[in-house]
């Protein structure tokens, strides 16, 4: 078993230029170990009483649950919304090898 516990953050970004710094930002600062920017999506949402269609891209964040409140307190700070998304998902089990290259990373 692995000597961390690991999880995955999601959040969107508006352009791939923003991901991207914002998911260097995450790295240099050692508060996530990866960060995958995928490719541009169709985002629907209802909005200040409106429904809402706009392009985004989902960033996937790999982090342990001892960076986590540092990772959402900069999230927050960095990030251009309003109201960011900011869903974090539990890791139950993974490669052993990778998820201690995760908390190696981060710690």
């Amino acid at each position: 078993m692995n000597d961390y516990a690991c999880v995955i953050v999601l959040t969107t970004m508006p352009s791939e230029d923003g991901a991207l710094q914002f998911a260097a930002t995450l790295v240099e600062e050692r508060l996530a170990a990866c960060v995958n920017v995928l490719p541009e999506m169709r985002s629907i949402y209802r909005w200040e009483g409106r429904v809402q269609q706009n392009a985004e891209h989902q960033v996937v964040i790999k982090t342990t649950t001892a960076r986590l409140s540092a990772l959402r307190t900069r999230l927050e700070a960095l990030h251009p919304y309003d109201v960011p998304e900011l869903i974090e998902i539990s890791v139950s089990d993974g490669g052993e090898a990778y998820l201690n290259w995760v908390g190696d990373s981060v710690g």
